[in-house]
């Protein structure tokens, strides 16, 4: 079902409501055959309980957008061919959030990450929707800088804490011992180990350097 204008040839064209026949609705601007495509608004509203508000273009999210997922999430923020693409926040259904930087619906580039259930924070790199490249990771009393790797800290680093001092040192990811008879399942691998080489003041420092 539809409401709403329509052009000299009965097209829709300009504003309208729309019901859709698996129950979803929109709300908003339409536009007709253009030879150049333009960014409209509008709101469509998901019979699972989702809905997006923000800015299309050829009938896909693009520009700036807002979608609310059913589990009670929420994406705020720039939208490439219906994907989550460019700057945005995400608020997730446990309360933690993200903002930054994203590509093709995944966390990409610098963004921050904060876990709500212990107030810690993951201020860096992300690659494809994992924790990697140079970050900080700062918790309620320390710090630790450093680089990561596939989510994991990996390489030399430090913690630093707010009493004063600094512990340099590195993670070390372990070796995995192979077992004499082959296992069904592939074993899970290792926590990196953070081994300590020396204490001292507070001190510049930056995981650049390693590059």
């Amino acid at each position: 079902e539809y409401e709403g204008d329509r052009n000299s040839e009965g097209q829709r064209h300009g504003f309208g409501k729309a019901l859709l026949p698996n129950g979803d609705t929109y709300e908003g601007e339409y536009e007709c055959i253009s030879s150049v495509p333009n960014v409209f608004q509008g709101t469509y509203r998901f019979k699972n309980g989702a809905l997006y508000t923000g800015n299309y273009l050829q009938n896909k999210k693009h520009g700036k957008g807002v979608f609310f997922y059913p589990d009670g999430s929420k994406y705020a923020g720039d939208w490439v061919h219906d994907q989550r693409q460019g700057y945005g926040e995400y608020l997730y259904a446990n309360g933690d959030t993200y903002t930054g930087e994203w590509a093709n619906n995944k966390r990409h580039g610098q963004g921050t990450y904060i876990y709500k259930e212990t107030g810690s924070k993951y201020v860096g790199c992300w690659v494809n929707g994992i924790q990697d490249g140079p970050a900080e990771l700062i918790h309620r009393n320390y710090r630790f800088k450093g680089r990561f790797l596939n989510g994991k800290p990996l390489g030399r680093g430090k913690f630093i804490f707010d009493i004063g001092c600094e512990q340099h040192g590195e993670y070390i990811q372990p070796v995995q011992e192979k077992e004499e008879e082959e296992e069904e399942e592939a074993p899970l691998p290792l926590e990196p180990i953070w081994r300590a080489s020396e204490i001292t003041k507070l001190t510049p420092w930056s995981p650049h350097y390693e590059d």
